[in-house]
């Protein structure tokens, strides 16, 4: 078992949290348990993924979506009060990183997508007050079409693409999730053969009079890696298990 709050100051300062201005209030959004037995991932906090880590005996809960975010009614009635009367039946923390978690350059979301791509982060792009979000990275001359199929693979996603660009791929920029239209504006103006996102935005004619190539992987899909690497690097530091629940959207 490890003290509770060591990991809190842990993560607090791998993930550089106080460096991040955030919609989501990033770190440990509830205290339960204070000796952390067993880590469990997720994509969400949702009573599901709640319950999911409390069944498989975990009791702290590493998510990218917290909780707590800046602009949200915090009030605890109705849904809230019943979400998080989960962590308190069951004694289960909640740690989120959002934004850290899309720019650390080993754990990130972005980082991750690069490495399963067998590409090295080699440079940031999209800036968010003053922090460079999303990941570019350097692969050797790949087809568009391997590298579509390589996400759609290991993700389990159907991936949207625009095939605007290079048919061989050496340079990609990555943003997660909901890249939106200035990821895709950054991605451009680094000059890459290729810009990868999660949900997709209008941009066809633009990226296709650019002569750029994209590919929308989905939000969740583009969002599972960072989670699992943050927790299994955890687990490593601590020697704690770790399970990931994997809960992806309802379509």
């Amino acid at each position: 078992m490890t003290d509770l709050q060591q990991i809190k100051t842990y993560l607090d300062e791998y993930l550089a949290l106080a460096e991040f201005a955030d919609d989501s209030w990033n770190g440990l959004q509830y205290a339960g348990s204070p000796q952390v037995s067993k880590i469990a991932s997720a994509v969400d906090a949702s009573a599901k993924s709640f319950a999911a880590a409390a069944s498989h005996g975990a009791n702290f809960l590493l998510v990218h979506h917290g909780h707590f975010w800046r602009q949200a009614n915090p009030s605890l009635v109705d849904w809230q009060r019943d979400r998080l009367s989960l962590l308190s039946n069951h004694n289960l923390s909640l740690y989120a990183a959002h934004l850290p978690l899309d720019q650390h350059p080993v754990v990130s979301n972005n980082a991750q997508i690069l490495n399963l791509l067998k590409a090295k982060p080699t440079r940031g792009f999209y800036p968010h007050a003053n922090i460079n979000i999303g990941w570019i990275g350097r692969i050797k001359p790949t087809p568009l079409s391997s590298i579509a199929d390589q996400l759609s693979r290991s993700l389990a996603t159907a991936c949207r693409v625009l095939p605007f660009g290079k048919k061989l791929v050496t340079t990609i920029a990555v943003c997660s999730g909901g890249g939106s239209y200035a990821g895709f504006f950054s991605a451009l103006a680094a000059g890459v053969d290729l810009y990868i996102s999660g949900d997709p935005v209008y941009i066809d004619p633009t990226a296709q009079e650019a002569k750029m190539n994209v590919i929308f992987a989905g939000h969740y899909a583009t969002e599972t890696l960072g989670v699992q690497a943050l927790a299994a690097h955890l687990s490593q530091q601590y020697s704690l298990e770790h399970i990931f629940i994997d809960l992806p959207p309802i379509n």
